[in-house]
């Protein structure tokens, strides 16, 4: 007699491999040595699509057995009382997919190979036979492979897995019936105990490696827990988890790992049971749940392969500084000893890195006489002499971090670099880099989404004229970090890692569009007809001759161009060129930023070299809702305080203040200004009062106000607010405002003028009896400006109302009679019109006259007997004759 069998508690991928090894042996019955798991034998009752003649194990004569096919295991342990047959010279066929165990048996056929499923192994043995299946058969060979890889999900899963999915499905297995056995509800019962592993998990730090072990107790057998512990690791990011759960009499062991480090079979395989090396799991008798977990801790160790921690890569003793020291001094250290960043201590505590760039960038400005804690890193991470490797490599390579500090109990014992990390990489081979380092970030389709289609078609061409000309084309800055954040996308900025000048004239030839070259700067702008404009820029690094000065520029690659921005967020940069259109560029940190909402500069000494991205600072904090670093709060303070500020020249502080002014709401901003003691920048005397403060509100409402009204006609928000600011100064204190701004003469203009208007208007308005037409004359030769500056001013009810009602009625308010119309009346041309068009204007205001003949009819009454000299064509025609 022949027989087949599998595992005991047989699973699909067990019925699916006894299915496959009976069409190769007809002949031989399929036994079940042991149980099923509850969904396979909830399957078996309700299916109507199978008949499985499988015999009773007790009906089987084990002495007549000649042949014994093994499949989905080949562990002695794991086929109950069929394990006798191996000590009888019985035929032994095996076939399996489960890497080796000491408890393996061997077999006259061994067909092992280490795939996802047993399936997979079997199949191409039927193909080579040519031995047809049926769509019913094809379901539960499919139902095996996506059981046993997560329908090929799991890291065991192989390329011949999906083959074989993909051979069964052209066979007709049943997608829909798959997907109702893998895809379950879950139970209540299934729910508490979810609950409980979730409630009763334990962090252990093992050679260096994360474990997790957790345990749950049910009063009945709950199927499907394999499940639950599958849930529990996706839902916690775990790479390795251990669940012991207590059903009945029974302990349940099921263990799940990412690591190469720990292979869990080899701790099933301590208890009994098996698996792969990444998924595997022990059914333990006679073990209450505390002396199975004790057990458990003493077999893990043993199986972990050690990882490196951070006591055993690190440098030690490190070479430092005080802070105190001025920056000449580190340079010097640094320089003679060649290394590049010196950690920064005070009273013996680490509170700093000063790395040896920012030194000799300092030293350069004229700045080494500073004390290194003025310009230090203080935003950094530290990790403890037991870190391992995985936590090291998260700060020095997703952070950025050129040295790790080692500290145990607030004392600096040593520091972990870059080359560090690369000789522990290279020793450790097993060691595998988390995927977000393994794998590149596309954003294609956030692209198709946010940018409008005609946008995305000029991108894609851009890319592949670039690829043409062996130019790396990326949009950056601005354009992608709105990307990522969900707010509207406008201006796009294109960068070349190449000739960008050459490329815009290759591309504006493709397409017919007009190119405006910028020699100097090596950029140009591609126009469209619509006025839309795409600015295109060779890459590029830069070096400043002296701080607040105007940059030096020079060819460079993408990482030194996009390192010479303001801030990490605005670094980010999105790859063209067809191969990879869509790939996100992240040098340093700035998706990490935008989820935290955290403005931070790129080093140090980035207000020292240009000041005005200060505001730029505070506009993007306030404007995204984000928080301006506590290392780059510092920095603004610094640089503020030693003056550099107030060494940009007036137009790029103008230019600055403007963008200000021009945001949505510019008050927070000009809070944080008062905070950081920048509008002191503007004008000694300048300070944010209470008196100011309400004045600045209340202009904000008065522009929302006016904005609300539709009119047609621009105006300049920023000069209402500019008028605003300079409130509390007196008339000479506002001239030096505008010098220091360096204000065209136009605008010095509008804001000495303005406001000399608006304050004697102001004070006209209070006294005056308002009739519309004195408010008319007073209000018409002011700008808009003017008048909304002078609407949040006032104080006065009636003024407020006065300026409101000119503003949404009367200078609307139009004479219907013309020149002409005057002549035809009999009145000849003369100084006269202008006195009959201002009482014409007065009486509308009035409400005298209301329609075109009212006009005529005051006209006649007032001004026609003492100037007619002959009736006129309307008077003509309807009298008569004396």
């Amino acid at each position: 007699m022949e027989i087949i069998i599998t595992h005991l508690n047989a699973d699909f991928d067990a019925l699916a491999s006894m299915l496959a090894a009976k069409k190769l042996y007809p002949s031989a019955k399929l036994v079940f040595p042991g149980s099923q798991e509850k969904s396979l034998r909830d399957f078996l009752v309700r299916s109507t699509f199978y008949v499985f003649e499988s015999e009773k194990l007790k009906d089987v004569d084990v002495d007549k057995v000649e042949r014994m096919i093994v499949v989905d295991t080949r562990q002695r342990s794991r086929i109950g009382k069929f394990a006798e047959l191996l000590d009888r010279g019985v035929e032994v066929h095996i076939y399996d997919h489960h890497p080796p165990s000491p408890d393996d048996f061997h077999g006259t056929v061994e067909v092992v190979q280490e795939k996802g499923a047993t399936v997979t192994v079997l199949l191409p043995l039927l193909r080579e036979r040519g031995v047809e299946i049926t769509p019913e058969e094809a379901t539960v060979m499919l139902l095996g492979i996506y059981e046993d890889t997560g329908s090929l999900t799991f890291p065991n899963t192989t390329e011949d897995d999906f083959y074989a999915a993909a051979y069964l499905f052209s066979k007709g297995a049943s997608l829909n019936i798959i997907s109702d056995m893998i895809t379950k509800e879950l139970t209540a019962e299934q729910i508490f105990l979810l609950n409980d592993l979730i409630r009763n998990a334990e962090r252990y730090q093992i050679k260096g490696v994360e474990v997790v072990i957790t345990t749950a107790t049910a009063g009945k057998y709950i199927g499907d827990v394999a499940l639950l512990v599958h849930k529990f690791k996706d839902m916690e990011n775990l790479n390795v988890v251990f669940a012991l759960i207590r059903m009945e009499d029974r302990v349940y062991l099921i263990a799940r790992s990412r690591l190469e480090e720990v292979n869990v079979a080899e701790v099933a395989g301590a208890f009994g049971g098996g698996g792969h090396s990444t998924a595997a799991s022990a059914t333990i008798k006679d073990f209450t749940l505390p002396e199975a977990k004790e057990r458990l801790l003493k077999i893990v160790p043993q199986v972990i392969k050690p990882v490196p921690i951070a006591k055993e890569m690190m440098t030690s003793p490190l070479r430092t500084i005080q802070e105190e020291a001025p920056l000449e001094e580190a340079y010097q250290v640094m320089a003679h000893y060649n290394i590049g960043v010196l950690p920064v201590l005070k009273d013996g505590r680490l509170v700093g890195l000063i790395t040896k760039e920012i030194a000799s960038r300092a030293v350069f400005h004229g700045l080494g006489g500073q004390k290194v804690k003025e310009y230090m890193i203080t935003d950094f991470s530290t990790v403890s002499p037991d870190a391992p490797l995985k936590e090291i490599q998260d700060h020095i390579v997703g952070e950025g971090q050129k040295l790790l500090p080692v500290v145990d109990g607030g004392k600096l014992i040593g520091g972990i670099t870059k080359t560090d990390l690369l000789r522990a990489l290279h020793e450790t081979p097993s060691f595998s880099p988390s995927p977000l380092y393994a794998k590149k970030k596309f954003i294609t389709r956030l692209l198709e989404e946010r940018v409008p289609p005609h946008i995305l078609d000029l991108l894609r061409r851009m890319g592949e004229v670039g690829e043409e000309m062996g130019y790396r084309i990326y949009a950056v800055g601005g354009f992608v970090r709105d990307l990522l954040l969900r707010r509207p996308t406008h201006d796009v900025d294109v960068v070349v890692e190449g000739d960008g000048i050459r490329f815009a004239q290759a591309f504006g030839e493709k397409t017919g569009l007009k190119v405006r070259i910028h020699k100097k700067m090596g950029t140009a702008t591609v126009l469209f007809p619509n006025g839309y404009r795409i600015d295109v820029a060779t890459a590029r690094m830069e070096y400043y001759p002296r701080p607040a000065a105007p940059p030096t520029v020079d060819r460079g690659p993408l990482k030194m161009d996009l390192f010479r921005r303001d801030f990490t967020i605005n670094t980010l940069a999105v790859q063209l060129n067809p191969p990879s259109f869509g790939q996100l560029i992240d040098f340093f940190g700035a998706q990490r930023d935008l989820k935290e909402g955290v403005i931070r500069v790129l080093h140090s000494l980035s207000f020292v070299e240009d000041p005005s991205r200060i505001f730029r600072a505070l506009r993007f904090e306030v404007r995204f809702g984000f928080q301006i670093g506590k290392q780059t709060q510092n920095l603004i303070r610094g640089a503020v305080k030693m003056g550099f500020v107030d060494r940009l020249s007036g137009a790029r502080l103008f230019a600055e203040l403007v963008l200000i002014l021009t945001e949505e709401d510019p008050l927070p901003i000009i809070e944080r200004m008062e905070e950081f003691g920048l509008l002191r920048v503007l004008h000694p005397r300048l300070s944010l009062t209470p008196s100011l403060k309400g004045l600045l509100r209340r202009v904000g409402e008065v522009i929302h106000w006016y904005d609300l009204l539709f009119l047609e006609g621009k105006y300049e928000k920023w000069m209402v607010y500019l008028l605003a600011m300079a409130d509390p100064l007196k008339e000479k204190e506002v001239r030096e405002l505008s010098e220091r701004l360096a204000l065209s003469p136009r605008h010095r203009k509008r804001l000495l003028e303005g406001r000399r208007r608006a304050l004697r208007t102001m004070g006209t308005l209070g006294d005056m009896f308002q009739r519309p037409m004195e408010v008319y004359r007073l209000l018409s030769p002011l700008e808009d400006e003017v008048l909304l500056y002078m609407m949040a001013k006032a104080t006065k009810k009636e003024v407020k109302k006065a300026i409101s009602l000119f503003i949404t009625q009367w200078r609307q308010t139009r004479v219907s009679l013309n020149g002409k119309d005057l002549q035809e009346m009999g009145i000849p041309p003369g100084p006269i019109y202008r006195e009959i068009f201002e009482r014409l204007l007065e009486a509308r205001l009035e409400g005298e006259v209301e329609t075109e003949s009212d006009e005529r009819e005051l006209v006649r009454r007032e001004f026609l007997p003492s100037h007619s000299k002959r009736p006129t064509k309307e008077k003509a025609s309807t009298s008569t004759s004396p």
